[in-house]
């Protein structure tokens, strides 16, 4: 009871000095196209919810996150029917051509309510695997860290590379798969973006400023759906 305290009291200090919070962004104004579908496929439906749906859950029900934004295109005709409304949700319709433009209208989109020294939790619509454990880990290992950090997955298989027709076979030490969620400060991560138009994720933005994200090791149940067998092995987790 005395330690229940305690953190009660904690929790009232930080808020009273300020402290900094925790937010998701999920850009999700895709295509899809490898999925060979009609709809995007965040909009594909696994036990009856949208891929999406179950993305957008991982963050509600973690209390460490105060709001969520989901990124749409402008012309979303799908996310009034696939996603379930909430007081911790916004749907922010000002996504762009690429992933990077979304991520960075979105941030614009928010400014009024973001501090420079909040963290935005950026995270793909398709990984519909995330867990609490997982969010967990990346907030606690991150820590006070004044960069930031993401989710991945070290390479344990042999690594391969075709130059020229020729097959190679390089070393996989030290070598990650990047995951999301990729936590980063508000105003770093808007500097990042603002200095790299060319870039596939966020942490590529925050490296190419000179930056050091830290790697969190993530699981593979936090997989990307990418291709139509994707979705059996994340409905499987999902279970």
């Amino acid at each position: 009871m005395q330690e229940e305290i305690k953190q009660q009291l904690d929790t009232q200090k930080n808020a009273q000095k300020g402290a900094p919070k925790y937010v998701a962004l999920i850009p999700a104004a895709g295509v899809g196209s490898r999925m060979g579908k009609n709809a995007p496929k965040q909009y594909l439906t696994i036990a009856g919810q949208s891929i999406l749906q179950h993305t957008v859950n991982a963050f509600l029900s973690f209390d460490g996150v105060s709001h969520t934004y989901v990124v749409v295109s402008p012309d979303d005709a799908y996310v009034d029917d696939f996603l379930q409304p909430s007081s911790r949700l916004s749907v922010l319709r000002c996504g762009g051509e690429t992933r990077r433009d979304s991520v960075r209208n979105g941030l614009t989109a928010i400014a009024k309510e973001a501090q420079g020294d909040d963290w935005v939790m950026v995270h793909d619509a398709a990984r519909p695997g995330l867990t609490a454990g997982l969010l967990s880990k990346l907030l606690s290992e991150v820590g006070t860290n004044m960069v930031g950090g993401l989710l991945a997955l070290p390479v344990v298989d042999t690594v391969k590379r075709v130059v020229d027709g020729k097959v190679q076979t390089i070393s996989r030490d030290g070598m990650w798969l990047a995951q999301t969620p990729q936590m980063f400060r508000f105003q770093l991560l808007c500097d990042a973006l603002d200095a790299a138009d060319q870039v596939t994720d966020e942490a590529s933005a925050v490296e190419a400023a000179g930056h050091i994200p830290l790697l969190i090791e993530g699981h593979v149940c936090n997989l990307k759906v990418t291709l139509p067998a994707d979705l059996e092995q994340v409905s499987q987790y999902l279970k």
